[in-house]
């Protein structure tokens, strides 16, 4: 069983930064893509960002030029980098990976971005 563990999340101010980690039980290497996704409450999961083994990289319009994705192969983590962040980037933020034909998920870790 794949596990995906995500921390880093917590309370930060408008304008802060914050760095998000995945930590997968299996090379990360051997996931066919992966992806951030939030949910913020009472709304539906939306993706954040998604990257191929192949290397290739998108971000959700709302993402893009203020979050960042990237692998760490030595440390086995997937990470996603936070900045300028807003008040309407509150939410659980998840991991998710496919490999051998499944997609796992972690729980997500929760950020707050409030003053």
């Amino acid at each position: 069983q794949v596990q995906l563990v995500e921390s880093g999340g917590g309370l930060v101010q408008p304008g802060g930064s914050l760095n998000l980690s995945c930590t997968a039980s299996i090379n990360i290497f051997s996931m066919n893509y992966m992806a951030w996704y939030r949910q913020a409450p009472g709304k539906e999961r939306e993706m954040v960002a998604i990257t191929t083994r192949g290397g290739r990289i998108s971000y959700a319009d709302f993402a893009e030029g203020r979050f960042t994705i990237s692998r760490d192969n030595a440390k086995n983590t997937f990470n996603l980098q936070m900045s300028s962040l807003k008040p309407d980037d509150t939410a659980n933020y998840l991991c998710t990976g496919y490999a051998a034909g499944m997609d796992y998920w972690g729980k997500g870790t929760l950020v707050t971005v409030s003053s």
